[in-house]
């Protein structure tokens, strides 16, 4: 009896080891199934999108911020909207660029972080008609839901909670453009704004608290757009200028109306802009403005108005040109001192004209072939004398000689270096009258050549080697010789 106890005990034992390992083979089992079925590990953010033809430009543009693109790669908890390739086509087409590479990479990190809003996954259900969110722009975005579609500000959501190892992706049908970026789109802000070409224009406008004029939708304007290599040439330092500095001078490139090329006014004619006027040359080779600035694109039409690139920095002038004249005989590197002295003998001798006088009349429109010193020197020296008070002396020279001279170097009108195309039209040289009468040749090369009677003095022609200083009532050309009558 004994015996079989023992034996049943036995059994039982072993019946019981049978249905342990029994039961811990089938649990390792059922975890090896778990691990095998599984969903694999999300993605994140930027490997979706990468992996998403449809998204490739927005790709383009993240990847031109690599610590965009680390954060999002990341851990951490955002919410995307992200727009679609014909999304950026079509607002590449309303900004008027062809290629994100155009807009100034400022911008265009704007735009972008204006499509995600960090530390919170925003699912669909989570979302309600006129709820907003923060982006990490700052700016926040605005829902929008119907009963046939959710729109994200006025961009759709096409589809809908991609969802990643570190956030939610929704895709959208159109890009988000923050407050500031849509303020300016249509206005003639826009062609500089979003194009990296004009990023110091759009510095200056800032800086001179212009913005919100020129997107103004109440008035037309045209804009005369320099690009940055123009303010470069033109040795304009933004940076180093306060805004009262800039003002003048930005407003001195607008008008207070459209006016498209073919309504240009012609050549010669004053165009009245905000900062005062400035002279048009239409020749052959295009548009110009005061002799020295080329127009080198026209009519961009925007909402309210048109804009025309230059090549150049349009200065407003300050002073007239006996102003110019004696600033720069005082200057470091004076020049003009001999021709100023000319003038002044004359204006200070009762029995000659006044010229200072008549040369600084602000109504006046002129033209000054300004001799150098060297030339003035050159003149002594055919002379047999070495200053202006000794030509003086000279038989047959007196002051009102000299007051002759002086105003066979005036014209009574602008004649910019790029009028003389159209003074000389398909002509090698061309007759001018100046105020002092009689006539000297302007030829294609920018040379003069005069009688030289009046100082019984021969001479060669005189050569422009300045051109187009724009004065309040004319321009300045300098030349290497006096020229005589």
């Amino acid at each position: 009896m004994q015996e079989t106890t023992v034996v049943l005990m036995s059994r039982i034992k072993a019946y019981l080891l049978i249905v342990l390992m029994a039961f811990m083979i089938a649990a390792l089992s059922s975890c090896s199934d778990d691990d095998d079925s599984g969903a694999p590990p999300l993605d994140n953010i930027v490997t979706i999108a990468q992996g998403n033809n449809d998204l490739s430009i927005l790709v383009t543009a993240l990847t031109k911020y690599p610590d965009l693109v680390s954060t999002l790669s990341g851990t951490g908890n955002f919410t995307v909207f992200a727009p679609t390739d014909a999304a950026f086509t079509a607002l590449l087409g309303v900004i008027g660029q062809d290629d994100l590479d155009d807009i100034p990479e400022d911008v265009l990190r704007r735009v972008l972080e204006y499509h995600v809003i960090s530390g919170n996954a925003l699912l669909s259900t989570d979302l309600s008609d006129g709820q907003t969110a923060a982006t990490v722009l700052g700016d926040d975005v605005t829902v929008n839901i119907t009963s046939s579609a959710v729109a994200i500000n006025n961009a759709n959501v096409t589809t809908a909670d991609v969802l990643a190892s570190n956030g939610v992706v929704h895709i959208i049908d159109a890009v988000l453009v923050p407050a500031l970026e849509l303020s300016i789109v249509n206005t003639v802000v826009a062609p500089a704004y979003f194009n990296k070409d004009f990023t110091t224009l759009t510095a200056a406008v800032v800086k001179a608290d212009l913005l919100s004029t020129l997107i103004s939708d109440t008035d037309d304007y045209t804009v005369f757009a320099p690009t940055n290599a123009a303010f470069q040439a033109a040795g304009v330092d933004v940076d180093a200028l306060s805004g009262d500095d800039l003002e003048p001078v930005l407003l001195y490139h607008v008008l207070g109306s459209e006016v498209i090329e073919n309504d240009l006014p012609p050549t010669g004619s004053a165009v009245t802009t905000l900062g005062g006027d400035f002279y048009l040359s239409i020749n052959s080779d295009g548009v110009f403005i005061n002799g020295t600035t080329q127009v080198t694109a026209t009519d961009i039409i925007e909402g309210n108005g048109v804009v025309h690139v230059i090549d150049n920095v349009l200065m407003p002038a300050s002073e007239n040109v006996v102003e110019i004249a004696v600033a720069a005989s005082t200057a470091t590197n004076a020049e003009f001192g001999q021709l100023v002295a000319a003038l002044t003998a004359v204006e200070n001798d009762m029995s000659a004209p006044n010229l200072i006088t008549a040369l600084s009349d602000e109504s006046g429109s002129f033209t000054v072939f300004a001799p150098t010193d060297a030339a003035f020197q050159d003149l002594y020296a055919l002379a047999g004398v070495t200053s202006f008070t000794e030509l003086l002396d000279v038989p047959g020279v007196d002051i009102n000689t000299i007051a002759t001279v002086l105003q066979y170097h005036v014209l009574d009108s602008r004649v910019f270096s790029t009028d003389i195309p159209n003074v000389l039209g398909s002509n090698p040289s061309a007759t001018i009258t100046p105020l002092a009468g009689g006539t000297f040749t302007l030829n294609s090369d920018l040379t003069i050549t005069d009688t030289d009677a009046a100082l019984s003095l021969g001479s060669e022609d005189a050569s422009i080697v300045d051109t187009d200083i724009l004065g309040t009532n004319g321009v300045i050309h300098v030349i290497d010789e006096v020229i005589l009558p």
